[in-house]
């Protein structure tokens, strides 16, 4: 059986994935199909035995130009495909359907999806209900939805294949980007961390992507190592790995530090409900929850002062860090 399982946005979400897609894997061959910004997430994931990227105009952002011959591409590339069975996985504020009428154009006999909206015959199953639950089990539900279950020995928790450490420990990670700002710290008060973190006695490193080498460095100072632009998305999954505990906003690295089994210090901004975004494994959670920016889905603070996190004080990072140090999930 060929199943095509769809997660069309980033790496953070692709890794939630994980848990659905091993449930696929038990029953047959999973093509799993992302975007540019999930494909790194995608190369780490047991279960896939097959990637296919493409730029998502209704789901990815910024969406980017909409055409013709950019659609007739991937359903090309679905004939090809011939799968049997179709996942689409969708954040609540995501529509299926565009892709399940894709789906159903390149000949895919069943499509299963959650859906609010009425779906006529472009989807075969169905989940209308949109439960308040972690977003890896909303994900795993439509898996089971199709008929497929999680094999005996797995337990749902995020995984991923990653080296061990090339870093000597021990050590505490802090990641402090984020695609979305209003969803980590501002740049001082990591900074300022760092400095709090390494005076209670911790040796710190500070990760980032390649365009965030002036975030690290400002933020790594002279008490953290800056590893920003360093490591490869796998290299930094086995240097979270090491770790003690890692300090992050709400983004990738949070889930790629779970699904490592790494303790989180979550820098969580209520602009998404916690309830679905929070890191899957052992955390501490630090933010406001209540804050005026609540389920807006901002990517940009609303509130001058981004007080839901910038009212967390370094101390509070410390104390958390020391709760969780060596607590493996």
């Amino acid at each position: 059986m060929r199943i095509v399982v769809a997660r069309l946005d980033n790496d953070g979400d692709v890794l939630l994935a994980g848990p659905a897609i091993r449930a696929a894997a038990a029953s047959g061959d999973v093509v799993l199909l992302c975007g540019p910004r999930g494909e790194r997430a995608a190369g780490l994931l047991p279960g896939v035995g097959h990637v296919v990227r493409w730029h998502c105009p209704w789901i990815a952002h910024p969406a980017g130009e909409f055409s013709p011959e950019h659609v007739e591409w991937l359903r090309a590339v679905l004939v090809d495909l011939a799968a049997d069975v179709a996942l689409v996985l969708t954040s609540f504020h995501q529509s299926p359907l565009p892709l399940a009428l894709l789906l159903k154009l390149a000949g895919v006999p069943k499509v299963v999806a959650r859906c609010t909206d009425y779906a006529g015959a472009l989807l075969d199953v169905r989940l209308r209900d949109d439960p308040d639950v972690p977003e890896a089990e909303r994900a795993l539900s439509v898996a089971r939805a199709a008929g497929f279950a999680l094999p005996p020995g797995d337990d749902g928790r995020l995984r991923v294949d990653a080296p061990e450490s090339s870093v000597p420990g021990p050590y505490v990670v802090l990641h402090p980007g984020a695609t979305a700002p209003a969803r980590t710290w501002s740049p001082d008060r990591w900074a300022r961390a760092v400095t709090a973190l390494a005076e209670a006695g911790h040796r710190v490193l500070v990760t980032g992507g390649p365009r965030e080498t002036a975030l690290t460095a400002h933020v790594a100072g002279v008490h953290g190592q800056d590893l920003g632009g360093r490591t490869t998305f796998a290299e930094l999954a086995g240097v979270l790995r090491g770790a003690d505990a890692v300090v992050v906003g709400n983004t990738g690295p949070a889930h790629l530090a779970a699904a490592v089994g790494t303790p989180v210090v979550s820098l969580f901004s209520p602009v998404v409900p916690a309830t679905r975004w929070a890191p899957h494994g052992r955390h501490v959670l630090l933010g406001d929850q209540r804050a005026p920016c609540r389920d807006t889905r901002a990517r940009e603070c609303p509130v001058p002062g981004h007080p839901c996190l910038d009212d967390v004080t370094p101390a509070a990072v410390v104390a958390a860090v020391a709760e969780l140090k060596g607590v493996r999930a």
